[in-house]
């Protein structure tokens, strides 16, 4: 939901070669748990402290992303990183994605993305409705984008 450049022929592509994928940070850093509001200031010892898109200029815009992630999880009463994982897990079998967490009761929480389900009618309209909001702000420090390749 926080980055969609693979939808752009990368995932049809692996579709097409039988290779699965394994979303890199689906939780977009933490943003999409919905710790962080638009007022969140990163302190320096904190890695998106230094990541664009969480600079407090461009948070306050993508803010609008997590704000949605929360109303989809309020609809279906469960938690904003359970929609995300929930999400990505319905778009193809073979899409798995890996969130870090250091806390048991993440895991927990995170595990229980299998559980969430989405009618087609739901996935279109969310796919509709991510599609409308722009990220402002690059997903890593320059020097870093170059390196990722996508």
């Amino acid at each position: 939901m926080w980055y969609r450049k693979p939808e752009e022929g990368l995932l049809d592509t692996l579709e097409e070669l039988g290779i699965g994928f394994v979303p890199f940070s689906p939780l977009g850093k933490a943003v999409l748990t919905g710790r962080f509001n638009k007022d969140t200031i990163f302190d320096k010892t904190d890695f998106r402290s230094t990541i664009p898109r969480f600079s407090h200029e461009n948070l306050q815009k993508n803010i609008v992303l997590v704000n949605y992630v929360k109303e989809l999880a309020d609809k279906k009463q469960t938690t904003p990183a359970r929609i995300a994982l929930g999400w990505l897990l319905a778009q193809k079998p073979w899409i798995v994605p890996i969130p870090g967490t250091k806390k048991v009761e993440r895991l927990q929480e995170n595990i229980g993305a299998e559980d969430i389900t989405f009618t087609s009618e739901e996935l279109t309209d969310i796919r509709k409705h991510i599609e409308s909001i722009e990220i402002t702000g690059a997903r890593y420090p320059e020097e870093q984008e170059k390196l990722t390749g996508l």
